[in-house]
């Protein structure tokens, strides 16, 4: 089985051909193609971790679709004093499907 680890996002993805992955927004239309550069490869029992051979070795993905995560929210109280501040956040992600590991 081959797999790699890819840094999107602001965080690493264990992915190999065929997953969905979201991570971070990226921008692009629906259908048009990521490349990701890996930080390891492996591929059976070969592990691939150096720069010069990672360098080689591209991550293909397709932009499936924007999306926006769940609801978070934010609550600020300071006691005796009357200050409340109420905030929400929705990140902005984006669904990828894996297509390729070359």
């Amino acid at each position: 089985m081959v797999y790699a680890i890819v840094r999107a996002g602001g965080r690493q993805e264990k992915v190999s051909v065929g997953d969905t992955i979201v991570i971070n927004r990226v921008t692009g239309e629906a259908g048009q193609s990521v490349d990701f550069t890996p930080v390891l490869l492996v591929d059976g029992d070969t592990v691939t971790s150096t720069k010069d051979d990672l360098a080689k070795v591209t991550v293909s993905a397709e932009k499936v679709e924007d999306l926006r995560g769940p609801k978070i929210r934010i609550l600020k109280y300071k006691n005796k004093t009357g200050y409340k501040k109420r905030q929400g956040h929705r990140q902005e992600l984006t669904r990828l499907k894996i297509t390729g590991i070359a």
